[in-house]
């Protein structure tokens, strides 16, 4: 399965059990000019900055694993640069990650939310 297919399959079960556990989703693979951040969802009154990993097998660790100091700080720049943009109250804002266990076939297997993954660096 190509690395897009993969992404497009992790991030639809993300969505579905975000919107499940009470989230609504507000955008979906948001780019500026620092980069991509896969889900940025309202739970309540808290905006939430979602990363996405899915993986066919555990070869390559646990997929929160994945999120690593480098990638937290330029997920932090993101979040700061969209909520700089949005015409709003100030909001209180986390950042949460979704782990998706996919089949070679494109089943999804298992669906994981870690809520409050990191803090902004």
């Amino acid at each position: 399965m190509d690395r897009l297919r993969l992404g497009r399959i992790g991030e639809d079960a993300a969505v579905a059990f975000l919107e499940r556990a009470g989230y609504r989703i507000v955008a979906r693979n948001f780019r500026c000019p620092l980069g991509e951040i896969d889900l940025i969802a309202e739970q309540g009154e808290v905006t939430v900055f979602v990363e996405v990993k899915a993986r066919t097998s555990a070869e390559f660790g646990n997929p929160f694993d994945a999120i690593t100091g480098i990638k937290q700080r330029r997920l932090s720049r993101l979040a700061a640069y969209y909520l700089k943009g949005i015409p709003r109250p100030k909001r209180t804002a986390r950042f949460d990650a979704v782990a998706v266990a996919v089949t070679p076939q494109g089943r999804v297997e298992r669906v994981e939310l870690l809520v409050d993954a990191f803090e902004a660096t």
